[in-house]
């Protein structure tokens, strides 16, 4: 097995303040962690030794740490409130806040889905659309294979979670896709983004805001960041593309599908 050594880049610890913006030019929407412990849980996340169910429990835990970043700007309506006080059940009457935005959760297949409980503990009526792609050997641009989006949009914003952007090329997609349903504001929320991938979404898609954990450097001619997480859906679920049976391919690819039902 080859070992190769790299060093993810990294922002100075201030203690200040938990996130940057506005870092090597991604402009005012994009977001880099600069919390101590989130960078300590994406090392766990990182490590080879972490098996698959330390995995999954410190993705949900750095997701939590990203939602409480990426909801920041979520809009409120006041509410009134009872507040009992004392020893005698009176109570005082007060005004509190409520989220007012209609929240839309897009995983995007597979590896989406080990953030997803992670941003629920959060938004617990979010509605949740499940948007699946995969790449075609050779083939730089996504197929969508998966889109459970209604058909008129139901969401005010659409927090979008994929563990790791490489090329962008399925972020793209995603994003285009979510902008064609009409949602009004789209938030990108990932554990590892290569930095050619942020910068070509944050040129893109300026509109959009993005919060990431941190930032790698290497993006390999064949699309993989470095050091990254490794293949974020086979240490969530255990399984490899390479192990699919003939009828999970069909499933997955449109023109399998079509030969695979006609030889039944």
């Amino acid at each position: 097995m080859t070992t190769l050594s790299a060093t993810p880049s990294a922002v100075p610890t201030n203690g200040s303040a938990s996130m940057k913006k506005e870092i090597d030019g991604y402009g005012k929407n994009v977001f880099i962690s600069n919390h101590p412990i989130l960078n300590h849980k994406t090392s766990v996340l990182r490590s080879s030794t972490s098996d698959q169910q330390t995995f999954r429990s410190v993705l949900r835990e750095v997701t939590c740490h990203l939602a409480y970043e990426a909801t920041s700007t979520l809009k409120t309506r006041e509410v009134p409130l009872s507040v009992s006080i004392g020893k005698e059940r009176n109570q005082m009457e007060c005004m509190g806040t409520k989220v007012a935005d209609r929240v839309s959760l897009i995983p995007i297949l597979r590896s989406g889905l080990g953030m997803a409980d992670g941003m629920l503990e959060l938004l617990p009526k979010a509605s949740v659309h499940h948007i699946g792609m995969y790449h075609l050997s050779g083939s730089p641009a996504p197929v969508q294979y998966f889109n459970r989006l209604p058909k008129k949009c139901d969401a005010d914003i659409a927090y979008v979670v994929d563990p790791v952007i490489a090329s962008a090329a399925t972020m793209m997609a995603v994003i285009a896709i979510l902008k064609k349903w009409g949602v009004p504001k789209i938030h990108v929320v990932c554990v590892i983004s290569s930095h050619h991938g942020l910068k070509t979404l944050s040129e893109a898609h300026p509109d959009v805001s993005f919060t990431v954990a941190q930032v790698d450097e290497v993006l390999t001619k064949d699309g993989i960041v470095l050091p990254g997480l490794g293949d974020a859906g086979v240490r969530l679920f255990g399984t490899d593309h390479d192990q699919l049976s003939d009828e999970d391919e069909a499933l997955l690819q449109p023109s399998k599908r079509k030969r695979s039902s006609s030889s039944l």
